[in-house]
Parts: C-alpha cells; sequence; structure tokens
C-alpha cells in the first residue's frame, strides 16, 4: 500500500511562489506517474499538473506558464514549484500516484491547504 505525504502548502501573497511537495513511501516499485489535483468547496476535484517517470508533464491550461511540475525517481517525490500565484489558485491541493504492476493502482494524499491572498 503506497502512503503519500504532501508538504509545503501555506499562505502566500498575490504574485509569490510556494513549493509542495508529495512522498511516496510503502513500495518497493516505481511509481509510474504522480501528479496534482486541486478542490475548493463545493467544486469537484480539478487536474492541476502531472508527470510520468520519464517526466514528460502536463499542465491546465490555468496554470500553465506559472506553475512546474518535477520528480526525483530515486525519491519517488513530486514537486509542484507555484510562481505568480493568485487569489484563485486558493485550494486544498491533492497529491496523485499511479502504480502499475499487475493491474493500476490508484492513490491520494490527504490534501494540503494553499491560500494566496494579500
Amino acid at each position: 500500500q503506497v502512503q503519500l505525504v504532501e508538504s509545503g502548502g501555506g499562505l502566500a501573497q498575490p504574485g509569490g511562489s510556494l513549493r509542495l511537495s508529495c512522498a511516496a513511501s510503502g513500495t518497493r516499485y516505481s511509481i509510474s506517474n504522480m501528479g496534482w489535483y486541486r478542490q475548493t468547496p463545493g467544486n469537484q476535484r480539478e487536474f492541476v499538473a502531472d508527470i510520468a517517470e520519464d517526466s514528460t508533464a502536463n499542465y491546465a491550461e490555468s496554470v500553465k506558464g506559472r506553475f512546474t511540475i518535477s520528480r526525483d525517481n530515486a525519491k519517488k517525490t513530486v514537486y509542484l514549484q507555484m510562481n505568480s500565484l493568485k487569489p484563485e489558485d486558493t485550494a486544498v491541493y491533492y497529491c496523485r500516484a499511479e502504480q502499475t504492476l499487475a493491474f493500476q493502482y490508484e492513490y491520494w494524499g490527504g490534501g494540503i491547504q494553499v491560500t494566496v491572498s494579500s
């Protein structure tokens, strides 16, 4: 069973930066895809960015050019560098991981709050 633990959230001013981290543990096998989603009260969880094991990355249009996703395969950790933050980036951010063994498994972190406010 893979556990995902997010860190790095908090309060930032508009135009500021934050860096989220998500570390996977509990497995000796590689993680195929890792990503970030976010959710605000009353809304569905939405895709932010993801990155494959070969570092191919995808971004939501709303964060392109401002957020950068990266990963360290040896540490089974994914990062989200968030620059030029806007109040609308305020949300709970969730880490997601996929692992393909005999079957494909999906794991989620518990979420971390990001608040962008002056």
